[in-house]
């Protein structure tokens, strides 16, 4: 995935998702407003989840080099 000005940085979305479940917690919503912020904090779980996975793969790719040398290098498709 790559980032762009659109796309929030992992602490901001995880910020967010916060400020939801609390609205949410809350009860005092509207029925459409609760699920439209019931929708974000899925797209938010979602977004999470995938920069989760990206991050494994980057440190699981650390832990492979040879040698005992911690390199980086970047993740091709079929990785």
């Amino acid at each position: 995935m790559a980032d762009d000005a659109s796309t929030p940085k992992f602490e901001e979305a995880l910020a967010e998702l916060e400020g939801v479940v609390r609205r949410l917690e809350q009860g005092e919503l509207p029925l459409e407003d609760s699920l439209a912020a019931f929708e974000r904090g899925i797209a938010l779980v979602r977004l999470l989840s995938e920069r989760l996975a990206q991050v494994e793969q980057r440190v699981e790719v650390l832990l492979r080099t040879e040698g005992g040398k911690l390199t980086v290098r970047p993740l091709d498709d079929e990785e």
